[in-house]
């Protein structure tokens, strides 16, 4: 077994030596993987065939042969006919021992219209409408409802459910789902594009000027501060919307706008990237990925060849397309483990693409089918001209293997340390920190809940700081009875946001990081990470604390709290919830709280999915803080005393600059990005709890205050 395998559990059961037909139905129960519609089978590695096989008489010989393959099942029929002869019989007898097994469906039951109702109830129903459910870490029916059938089937068939819409032994089944859940389709939105008529080229002093906002952290230190902008606490009340765009077939707006060469890029839920005119919103090109593009869009140059645009997708492709007109230039799929995706955005520094990964074994760990866990988080490194991997780092040193007897509740393990967020460039030590998640299976590794550091050169880990051992946590831990849990869950208090990275300037630098434990640190990078000081700001949840990003101004660090009630906020009996939302100053030198403010009671209050948690990223320019609430409120405060000094509603419907029907929702996941004297926020939130929106808002100073536009 190698690492680059990052454990195919089928290999080491292997050794067993199981019937043929234990090995057949293995083929099925174990190794099923995302799958472009209309394809009996895909392959996703070379060492090793990986088959994802949605059965009908179609795909059905293909399957055979793969089968017959991949498990050396002799062709021979016994007969004396030709060769011809003996491979269709023995075609036909790997089918007939299919059908046997059940495996696949005959032609006349195509004529059967699939129960939606009761696919959704075996399939679905135990995180839509379980615990999971309540504990806000899966959107309910009403809020599926909300979503288009094109949403739902996406991801069914290459998103995040793509596990359980492979077990739909055909589209027909994932479509029933889809309508089943929702009335609401997307129709046609490619004729409201909006195309602008024309549109100049960027050029390599585009990409260096300094009020761009590129990537995540506008910087490769993560620290979400923009200085230069004239958008400034004197004049924000001047700060008006200039354009509206709407995101076609979305329910959630993911994405972080990069705002670079006066161009506005932005990933969505099925797939599309678009490329926007910074100052009017129409379309200069569009480029649709295999699945969601959920991470900010990083821009690098390539020379005298123009620039590329780097993004990752739900299945862990890595992608670089010319930003001039959104061609494709490379694709590579930088971890072939089965749940692997890509939520962190890229980074960019001399020549190479650091990416963080995530798994999906959180969510697949509560499916009793499912061998649980084998994915480790990791950074990997790739050349940004040609897409080559240059090395691969995991936050978990050691690999997974077959659990022994009383190890562990699950299968497998170690698993877990995902990766969420923006890797942090430490360019004097030549180190790359990154934040991880909670561990899927006991034993909890040391790189999970971690501030992890790994050598840039070589992928080397050097250190890892754990702040909360012991922290087991995927969705087998809310059913009953738990499934790969251990008898005490842990809290699923990831370090979900990117590191900080900030020089004092005494001779000193502090690394910045929130958990949604609700606590914030600083490590020293220049000690092996040892922790200066902590101040906690909420109370923590499996949904924050200090959930997406905080960010800094060089004086004190700015931390939103999420502590929406749930499941996973965890109370002593009789105790009052802990109160819900704010955001807080620590000066970053000392960890003294300067302040902290409250939000005001929501105005949605009542409505499926409102509340004043803060869990979108923050963002921060001279004498002003901006955050993003889940009651769809963007907020100004003053630096000062953290007073609100604007506060804008993105509920509302807006009239769209591309014809496409579009309001705002919950604010989650990340935050507005500011450039020049212009701003741009994305609103609609329902991966968690949340309301839907599909909606990017550009504002601009209003012309004739201080700074305000003269165009």
């Amino acid at each position: 077994m190698t690492a680059d395998d990052n454990l195919n559990p089928e290999k080491t059961l292997r050794a067993a030596q199981p019937s043929r037909s234990q090995k057949v139905a293995r083929v099925f129960a174990s190794n099923r993987q995302p799958v472009a519609p209309n394809f009996g089978f895909t392959e996703h590695s070379k060492k090793d065939l990986q088959f994802s096989v949605r059965p009908n008489h179609t795909s059905a010989p293909y399957i055979a042969l793969s089968i017959q393959s991949r498990y050396n099942i002799p062709l021979h029929s016994g007969t004396n006919g030709g060769n011809g002869m003996k491979s269709k019989r023995a075609t036909l007898r790997i089918l007939g021992l299919l059908l046997a097994l059940g495996l696949l469906t005959p032609r006349f039951s195509a004529q059967t219209s699939p129960d939606g109702a009761a696919l959704f109830k075996e399939h679905c129903a135990m995180c839509h409408e379980g615990a999971a459910a309540g504990a806000g870490r899966a959107p309910t029916t009403a809020l599926l409802a909300e979503k288009t059938r094109e949403e739902i089937l996406q991801a069914l068939e290459s998103g995040a459910m793509v596990i359980y819409g492979n077990r739909m032994s055909t589209e027909a089944e994932r479509k029933a789902v889809a309508a089943f859940l929702s009335s609401k389709s997307s129709g046609d939105a490619a004729s409201r594009a909006n195309m602008c008529t024309a549109a100049g080229p960027t050029t390599r002093g585009d990409l260096l000027k300094a009020d761009s906002w590129n990537g995540w952290g506008v910087d490769i230190l993560n620290s979400r501060y923009q200085p230069h902008t004239t958008i400034r606490a004197e004049n924000i009340s001047g700060l008006k919307v200039k354009w509206a765009f709407g995101i076609p077939n979305a329910s959630t707006a993911y994405g972080q706008p990069t705002v670079v060469a006066g161009r506005v890029f932005l990933g969505s839920g099925d797939g599309t990237v678009y490329a926007l005119d910074a100052a009017t919103g129409c379309t200069v090109w569009t480029y649709k990925a295999v699945t969601t593009v959920r991470t900010a869009i990083t821009v690098a140059s390539r020379g005298k060849s123009g620039s590329l645009a780097y993004f990752g997708d739900g299945e862990a492709n890595l992608y670089a397309v010319d930003a001039e007109d959104g061609k494709l230039v490379w694709k590579v799929r930088i971890d072939p483990h089965r749940t692997a995706r890509i939520t962190a955005p890229p980074q960019f520094y001399r020549g190479r693409i650091y990416v963080g990964l995530t798994g999906n074994e959180e969510l697949t760990g509560g499916d009793p089918n499912y061998p649980c866990c084998t994915f480790r988080g990791n950074v990997t490194a790739v050349d940004a001209l040609t897409g080559k991997i240059v090395w691969k780092g995991y936050t978990i040193t050691e690999e997974p293997h077959e659990a022994k007897p009383g190890e562990s509740h699950a299968k497998f393990t170690p698993a877990g340390g995902p990766i969420w967020s923006a890797a942090t460039i430490d360019k004097k030590l030549g180190v790359l920190y990154v934040g991880t998640g909670d561990a899927y299976v006991d034993p909890a590794a040391d790189g999970t809940d971690a501030i992890v550091a790994f050598d840039l050169a070589t992928g080397k880990r050097l250190w890892a700081q754990q702040k909360t051992p012991g922290d087991v946590f995927n969705f087998g831990c809310l059913s009953t009875p738990r499934i790969n849990c251990p008898p005490q869950m842990g809290p699923d208090v990831d370090f979900g946001s990117s590191p900080i990275l900030q020089d004092l300037g005494n001779g000193h630098r502090v690394l910045l990081a929130g958990q949604k434990s609700g606590v914030m640190y600083a490590l020293d990078p220049d000690d092996g990470g040892k922790e200066l000081w902590q101040v906690r700001v909420g109370h923590g949840s499996g949904l924050g604390g200090i959930e997406w990003g905080s960010a800094t101004d060089g004086t004190n660090v700015y931390a939103a709290n999420s502590d929406i009630p749930g499941v996973l906020l965890s109370v002593p009996p009789g105790a009052a919830p802990p109160p819900v939302g704010g955001l807080s100053a620590i000066d970053i030198r000392t960890g003294r709280l300067v302040w902290k403010t409250m939000p005001p009671k929501p105005a949605c209050e009542g409505r499926l999915g409102c509340s004043a948690g803060q869990l979108a990223a923050v963002t921060a320019i001279p004498g002003v803080v901006f955050s993003g609430s889940m009651d769809g409120h963007l907020r100004a405060y003053s630096t000062k005393d953290g007073k609100i000094i604007w506060d804008f509603d993105t509920l509302p419907d807006f009239t769209t600059v591309n014809g496409v029907k579009a309001h705002g929702g919950s604010m989650s996941g990340s935050g507005p990005t500011v450039a020049g004297d212009m701003l741009y926020v994305t609103s609609g939130f329902t991966v968690t709890a949340g309301m839907p929106g599909n909606l990017l808002l550009a504002f601009e100073l209003a012309s004739g205050l201080p700074g305000g536009a003269s165009h």
